[in-house]
């Protein structure tokens, strides 16, 4: 690459330019630089700042035809004027002058009818490296084509001093010009910003051709039957389509094109608070040179504390997919033949598993729940509820409804079996039943997927009408039905009707009738 291709986007002077380095030069430059640590396992390990997660009330999209009359205005998609997304261009484009430059070339979607191609910039090696990792690399003689459809200008040094004159959030800017084909970063380092900022793209661009985006991992069988698993942080996405009787096609974010179902990416994003290579040896094993770390706590010997959550909960490590022994080659597969959404219910009133009818599998992909332990006091503790439509709201610039039309078209058309798999607390909410065991969650997977959970006889719950197995080999069937599992029914019963009540009203807003369907009679029924 040469100077004048770069003052093409508006960077002025640059000094060196690193283009498409290799991993070895990467993590040269990255610990060269001080920007990144040595572990143990070969790893290299950072600190993204203040910043260790997403900053989804700074992410705004331009406000102009034509895109503007598909993107779903609201709090997830917030409206910025052109005037001021050109006057923080400017700023982003400053803070990345007169730099050495790290430009890294990738591809979005391994299918070749879906994909798109991306350039990253950034005057950080180890951003470089992430995307490396997280994004598809292309071969030396694609690269020798290769032209850019996206640009991410990633100016994590520069802030918005002027955020509120701007109206806007904080100092901190993620910005989306889609007609300009531009996105520009300032004010947060974290990486999982432009993985998610071009999901947010895909998500866009594939359901305007009749295809579908999805928040999901994604596995297949030797038999060549494809399974996809949607699920929120902390539900076992990641853990569970990593299974080593099965190729994993990705972890994260896919595509489902007429040909089948393709990754986004070509590596992996997994939390590693708690690691235990017992439970998540592939995982584990995959945590070697070229994976890169963050935000973990390690000693003066480069020995990574899994357990130490004192810089964030949210510890991370993204690695090339290749890190993980039996993965998909392709990246690609065929049309799935089972779905599985994954809850983490702390209200310990979903089952371990349910076999959901297309109204309910629209109701509960809408739905999108999960939820989260509040902060603790003293031991005592109430669950959140946490709904995400369609398992991943923040990236969804359209409404969800597109999405989920989408879903059940393709669900009708290639037959597909859709499961609720409960993977948070059994026989009592948080701080009275007890987790899930990784054990029973897989036992109840793999019944799914090799159909032996259809020769159980099957009950139908009150209220929320699931239809669960009563018996399942290698899973106590006491809990199959979460009442049974109760001590005290009558708390069940108390907390079944609350949680009912929640996805009620949570659902109020898809029964408007303005996007075509009402999917709310397939939802729990509390009676007075």
């Amino acid at each position: 690459m040469n100077h004048a291709e770069i003052e093409t986007i508006g960077i002025k002077n640059t000094q060196k330019i690193f283009h498409n380095l290799s991993f070895d030069e990467l993590i040269e430059h990255e610990l060269r630089n001080g920007e990144c640590a040595m572990t143990a396992s070969g790893a290299t390990t950072v600190d993204t700042g203040i910043f260790t997660g997403r900053s989804p009330k700074d992410k705004y999209f331009v406000n102009q035809d034509p895109s503007n009359n598909y993107i779903a205005w609201g709090d997830v998609n917030k409206k910025i004027d052109k005037a001021v997304f050109d006057e923080l261009l400017i700023v982003a484009r400053e803070q990345l002058s007169n730099k050495d430059l790290y430009i890294t070339d990738v591809f979005c979607g391994s299918s070749p009818s879906s994909k798109r191609s991306i350039r990253f910039v950034s005057e950080i090696a180890w951003q470089s490296h992430f995307v490396k990792n997280m994004f598809i690399r292309p071969t030396s003689e694609e690269l020798t084509e290769f032209k850019p459809q996206f640009t991410v200008l990633n100016a994590c040094k520069a802030v918005n001093s002027q955020w509120e004159n701007h109206g806007l959030n904080s100092e901190v800017f993620v910005l989306f010009d889609i007609e300009a084909n531009l996105c520009i970063i300032g004010g947060t380092w974290y990486g999982g910003e432009m993985k998610k900022g071009i999901f947010s793209m895909m998500n866009y661009w594939l359901p305007l051709e009749g295809k579908l985006a999805m928040h999901c991992s994604a596995n297949v069988g030797d038999a060549g039957d494809t399974c996809l698993f949607f699920g929120l942080s902390g539900t076992g996405k990641t853990t569970l389509s990593t299974d080593p009787q099965r190729a994993l096609i990705g972890d994260d974010e896919h595509g489902w094109d007429d040909e089948g179902v393709f990754n986004f990416e070509g590596g992996c994003y997994a939390k590693v608070i708690n690691l235990d290579p017992q439970s998540e040896p592939e995982i584990y094993a995959a945590i070697r040179r070229n994976a890169l770390l963050e935000n973990v706590v390690y000693d003066e010997d480069g020995l990574v504390s899994y357990d130490d959550g004192s810089k964030t909960e949210n510890t991370r490590v993204s690695y090339p997919i290749e890190h993980i022994e039996n993965h998909q080659p392709s990246l690609m597969a065929n049309h799935p033949q089972n779905i599985i959404f994954l809850s983490a219910d702390a209200f310990g009133v979903l089952p371990p598993v349910s076999k959901l009818s297309k109204e309910q599998a629209m109701y509960y992909f809408l739905s999108g729940y999960t939820a989260k332990v509040a902060g603790t006091e003293r031991g005592i503790t109430e669950p959140v509820a946490t709904f995400s439509s369609c398992f991943g709201e923040a990236f969804l610039p359209l409404h969800p409804t597109v999405y989920a039309k989408l879903l059940g078209e393709k669900i009708d058309k290639h037959n597909v079996n859709v499961y609720l798999v409960n993977t948070g607390w059994t026989g009592g909410g948080y701080g009275v039943g007890k987790r899930m065991s990784i054990k029973d969650t897989r036992a109840c997977i793999h019944a799914i997927l090799d159909g032996s959970i259809n020769e159980s006889e099957f009950d139908t719950t009150n209220t929320f009408r699931f239809t669960i197995p009563t018996t399942l080999k290698g899973v106590d069937s006491t809990i199959l039905n979460p009442r049974n599992a109760w001590a005290d029914k009558d708390a069940y019963l108390v907390q079944r009707d609350h949680l009912a009540t929640l996805f009620i009203k949570n659902f109020k807003k898809y029964t408007d009738g303005q996007n075509g369907f009402d999917y709310s009679a397939a939802g729990p029924k509390v009676i007075d």
